[in-house]
């Protein structure tokens, strides 16, 4: 069999063009692998960034961590975090803290005008 009449296909005496499709192909699907694989492991941070989260750093570190060591524990506890809305322990605390000072305030200024008021009686007598 002579070569011109073998197909194109088929390997011939200086290229293989099916070799060169498939190295061509693995190439994009390892990067795409790639793509995909960094794109899950940044999902708790989208997640966080979407919803302004207070713990983004915490998250941040803990899908770095995650990335680094292949630890899936971090990743789930990164998501976690991020899909969890953690309650507002501070405002409520901040709130009682003021009320309490203006009753305070109030209360001084109560003192001030009885012990004003006695000091007036005391010097009428």
């Amino acid at each position: 069999m002579s070569t011109e009449h073998i197909p194109g296909y088929l390997a011939g005496a200086n290229s293989d063009p099916l070799m060169v499709v498939m190295a061509v192909i693995l190439v994009v699907i390892v990067l795409m692998a790639g793509v995909f694989y960094f794109k899950l492991h940044a999902i708790p941070e989208h997640i966080a960034h979407g919803k302004n989260h207070t713990q983004i750093q915490l998250i941040t570190i803990l899908t770095i961590l995650a990335l680094f060591t292949h630890n899936n524990l971090f990743w789930v506890a990164a998501l976690i975090l991020a899909v969890v809305e953690l309650p507002d322990f501070l405002a409520p605390l901040k709130s009682i803290a003021k009320s309490l000072e203006t009753i305070a305030a109030s209360k001084q200024v109560t003192i001030q005008k009885n012990s004003e008021q006695e000091e007036i009686v005391k010097e009428s007598i």
